[in-house]
């Protein structure tokens, strides 16, 4: 599911697993102008690093990751 608000567009991500947050994150990510924050909501466990490696493979910043539980919360700016 897809949120947008004034601090940018929010991808709920829960509940999928490999690979469809890296993916769903990508497609979102390709939509948006650089310089523009996408929040992404995970809790499958291997999104923390699949998320992470892509975004710096891909050069975009990857601003603040945090986890609570088994939930994963990224902000991801895109760079390029």
């Amino acid at each position: 599911m897809i949120e947008i608000s004034e601090s940018g567009k929010t991808l709920d991500a829960r509940g999928l697993f490999c690979p469809s947050p890296v993916m769903q994150t990508n497609v979102e990510l390709s939509k948006m102008q650089v310089g523009e924050i996408l929040t992404v909501l995970a809790d499958d466990p291997a999104a923390e690093d699949d998320i992470s490696n892509w975004a710096r493979k891909l050069g975009h910043e990857v601003v603040k990751m945090e986890k609570n539980g088994n939930e994963i919360h990224f902000e991801i700016k895109k760079v390029k």
